[in-house]
């Protein structure tokens, strides 16, 4: 049965700055594997899906000029106008949806270079029909350090970001890939009584899963099934490998 995608739309974060890959002339999302700047795979991936350029919203704060003067008219623009973090920017881009879309796809636009469309879809068919209001994507990966661990404990999923995990989460495999499925209406009234996240000083995405599980809102997790097809892009050593895969193209 096909999927009806006409109320859900995409915000892509692109606002970053990648500071940790030294960019200086351009977003971390502009930077090129394959040829091609690593947000350009995600967008082309949304549109194959399906999706028209009014349900993708890119979500461009750092040197924006950039990413507009690639993709132009083919997306929309929210601009995130101070980096105040991934909860904000989901936000800004969420309230920058026209009014009947219901459901938004959240992805991370440094890290959604290698999803294929099958991923995607099965997602959303999960998060609509177990009518979620929080689904998010999750990974399981040999060597963790220095993501957020996915915690199950009395029924409830937890996201322990890496500044607050006990020594015995550090030894958790499972990890969220910054990859969500919100309820549009309900975020946007979360996120006006959010609280900034202690240690980061920021709006983070994921105390919106607490958030939901303390209203007894449906969370719930998906995990990838295939591990190629997430790359998180943080370092230069990261940016060649996901350069390498995707020249060769057997990453999946």
């Amino acid at each position: 049965m096909l999927l009806d995608l006409s109320k859900i739309a995409v915000v892509i974060l692109a606002a970053g700055k990648g500071t940790r890959l030294n960019c200086v002339d351009k977003p971390k999302v502009m930077l090129e594997i394959g040829g091609k700047p690593i947000v350009a795979y995600l967008v082309e991936t949304l549109k194959q899906i399906g999706f028209s350029k009014e349900q993708i919203c890119l979500v461009v704060g750092f040197k924006k000029e950039k990413i507009q003067e690639y993709f132009k008219d083919e997306v929309q623009y929210a601009v995130q106008e101070q980096q105040l973090g991934t909860g904000h920017a989901a936000y800004v881009g969420i309230k920058s949806l026209s009014p009947e879309i219901e459901q938004v796809l959240v992805v991370g636009g440094d890290d959604g270079a290698f999803f294929t469309p099958a991923t995607i879809l099965n997602f959303i068919r999960q998060h609509l029909d177990n009518a979620c209001t929080v689904s998010l994507m999750s990974l399981e990966i040999d060597n963790p350090a220095g993501f957020g661990r996915i915690v199950r404990e009395n029924g409830e999923i937890k996201m322990i970001e890496k500044e607050y995990q006990t020594e015995e989460q550090k030894k958790i495999k499972e990890v969220g890939i910054g990859t969500y499925l919100f309820d549009r209406k309900w975020f946007e009234a979360m996120f006006l009584h959010m609280p900034k996240m202690a240690k980061l000083g920021e709006y983070g995405i994921n105390p919106a899963i607490a958030i939901a599980q303390t209203e007894n809102k449906k969370v719930q997790v998906v995990k990838l099934a295939n591990i190629n097809e997430w790359h998180g892009i943080n370092t230069p050593e990261q940016l060649e490998l996901a350069n390498q895969l995707k020249k060769e193209n057997n990453y999946i």
